[in-house]
């Protein structure tokens, strides 16, 4: 690791050497804005470990799935269990996956029944940004963004303009796809329509076996905003996603899986409508939405039958926020908000339907002063009706140093993740029996970080250690032969680690980007005292990813190299042990893109260039060299 961490700054260094010229400057960059709290707030401003990823730097990486976009976001580990399309799980800074929370458009977006959100189904055509805030963020999310957020945003129209597109792609194991979008707006409204559908023959995730297993996925998203009067805005959003996946099972003795022609079908439906208002010449706004989800999946099983499972989440927000900004360079905004939720779980196994309802209020405290130091800070009460009720807490800070280009940045917090529905009212009766009784899982956490910029921004690296613990963990535990049940787990489990990411990018059309994470996570004492190491979190993981742009930008190409360390997976297996050792292993995808015109652009994309044979899940293949090209107007 130590070579490929050397070979990194290398890299960076041969990048800035040459083009260093005092003609040249970096890239002018738009203000990124974050929403790191219940208000939103300029990324320099920002005391939380934030990483942002645009639509655009997907498009011209011509990513499909939004899970290979966060490969090459630091403190995140990705696994998919099978093929494209397969339940794909993402973790962060050592965390389980149900304690990251998934956020579209606004509307929370994880499973009702897992706690978990599939990135399996998320495709990034219709992605406007992405924003990971890493470390605890329930106080202003809520549960089960313990570990952090995933924010998604999908794309808008401009106001004043109207803009089309459509895009075919063909691709190795039956790849295809097709997407139509138009976008635009007047002078006091903006809308947005996009649809895709995406199928593919897939490959055969089993060794025993030659059926190749597949899936589909069909996404449409809307949005409108307008203004109904000078200071009044309402907005909207609905996401539909249906999607199949082909499965195959697992043996008992083994853990391999064989070809059976099980499948998956899931239909996600999200929506949200609000309004926005501003007074007193814009020191207070108003804030109000509504917003619902509701999802519904069948599997078929030739081992287990078939089985269903419908739940729903209604979400109720209110916000109130005032800004006030004295003589002596400094600002002060005051927010308050309540927030209800109701959710309901309705498994096939049962004849009856679960709900549960939650109630809190937040408070939260934004400062700014001498241009120089920021400051964050909140408070939240939540009040469950079938489970214990939690506060949490969070502070943040970052400063700029003066005249050194430099910007130190720390948050503390609590979070919490709550009792999934399975976990409380369980699932295959006389298999897995529920706990009512169970307390969310707690945790405390905190990171310290700095961030230099060299060469007038041309080279920006930052350094962040996260530290955090998890308490009143969540496992199962067997009661008789073949019958298990979810406790809450004594002691605490541990992580931490560092996050490391550079940016190069010198106005010649050459840019780099490269990150490194170290995880060190250990699970609940186990018999004897000892610790054992959270499953599918690599100790080391890094990436880089270069591009040049010529051809006065209508050329472009890129390389990408992916590098996942060893890390531990468990094993459901009479004839294994309970752990296994996971290979490390390096990817290498290549692509590039170019402008026929001012309306048609071809792009290409090779993964896993060297064919490389890896696993991310026990008894899962995975893809060897796959390739596509494809076709976009803009009109």
């Amino acid at each position: 690791m130590r070579n490929r961490l050397a070979g990194t700054g290398l890299l960076a260094i041969a990048f800035c050497q040459p083009v260093l010229a005092e003609d040249q400057a970096p890239t002018e960059l738009e203000q990124v804005v974050v929403t790191d709290g219940l208000t939103s707030v300029e990324l320099e401003k920002s005391g939380r470990a934030v990483t942002v990823v645009t639509g655009e730097q997907m498009e011209k990486n011509r990513v499909r799935y939004v899970s290979d976009a966060l490969r090459l976001v630091p403190g995140l580990a990705v696994s998919r269990a099978g093929s494209v399309g397969g339940l794909t799980q993402v973790r962060m800074r050592g965390a389980e996956s149900d304690q990251v929370l998934v956020v579209i458009d606004g509307v929370e977006a994880s499973n009702h029944t897992r706690g978990e959100f599939d990135f399996g189904g998320l495709v990034a055509e219709d992605i406007e940004r992405i924003e990971i805030l890493r470390g605890p963020q329930s106080t202003f999310w809520g549960a089960n963004a313990m570990a952090g957020v995933i924010s998604i945003t999908t794309r808008k129209g401009e106001r004043g303009s109207r803009k089309s597109t459509a895009q075919t792609e063909v691709g190795s194991d039956g790849t295809l796809m097709g997407a139509l979008a138009t976008r635009g707006g007047g002078e006091n409204f903006d809308y947005a329509l996009s649809g895709s559908m995406r199928r593919s023959r897939g490959f055969d995730i089993s060794d025993l076996g030659a059926e190749d297993d597949g899936a589909r996925n069909s996404t449409f998203n809307g949005r409108f905003s307008a203004d109904i009067s000078p200071e009044t805005t309402v907005d909207g959003t609905l996401r539909l996603v249906d999607r199949r996946t082909d499965l195959d099972e697992q043996d008992f003795m083994t853990a391999e899986t064989y070809d059976v022609n099980d499948y998956q079908d899931d239909r996600e439906l999200y929506g949200s409508i609000g309004i926005a208002n501003t007074a007193l010449d814009g020191a207070l706004t108003q804030k109000a939405r509504l917003a619902a989800s509701d999802m519904r999946s069948f599997n078929h099983s030739a081992l287990f039958g078939d089985s269903s499972s419908e739940g729903n989440r209604y979400n109720a927000a209110y916000q109130a926020s005032y800004r006030y900004e004295d003589l002596e360079n400094q600002v002060h905004q005051l927010t308050a908000g309540y927030e209800w939720q109701r959710e309901t779980y309705a498994p096939s196994q049962y004849t009856t339907t679960f709900s549960r309802n939650t109630h809190a209020a937040i408070g939260e405290y934004r400062g700014e002063f001498f241009d120089q130091l920021f400051i964050n800070g909140g408070l939240r009460q939540d009040w469950n009706d079938t489970f214990a009720d939690a506060t949490t807490w969070t502070a943040s800070a970052a400063w700029q140093v003066p005249e050194m280009e430099t910007r130190l940045h720390a948050s503390v917090g609590t979070g919490v993740t709550n009792p999934t529905f399975t976990e409380q009212y369980g699932f295959f009766p006389g298999s897995f029996v529920g706990n009512p009784n169970l307390k969310p899982e707690e945790s405390f956490g905190w990171d310290i970080g700095v961030e230099k910029r060299f060469f007038d921004g041309g080279l920006v690296i930052d350094v962040t250690y996260f530290n955090q613990n998890l308490e009143n963990e969540i496992s199962s535990t067997q009661i008789s032969p073949g019958l298990y049940r979810p406790i809450n787990m004594g002691g605490e489990s541990l992580r931490q680690g560092v996050e490391v990411s550079a940016t190069v990018d010198f106005f010649n059309g050459l840019t780099a980007t490269a990150s490194y994470t170290y995880t060190d996570a250990s699970e609940q004492e186990v018999a004897g005292g000892a610790r054992l190491a959270e499953t599918r979190r690599p100790r080391h993981s890094g990436s880089l990813n270069a591009a040049y742009a010529f051809y006065d930008d209508r050329a472009r190409v890129f390389v990408e190299a992916l590098f996942n360390g060893a890390a531990e997976d468990r094993v459901f297996a009479s004839t294994l042990p309970p752990r296994v050792t996971l290979g490390g292993y390096t990817l290498v995808n290549v692509g590039g893109s170019f402008k026929v015109n001012e309306t048609v652009e071809a792009y290409g994309r090779i993964d896993n260039l060297f064919d490389r044979d890896y696993r991310e899940v026990f008894g899962f293949n995975t893809p060897g060299l796959t390739a596509f090209a494809g076709l976009k107007a803009t009109f």
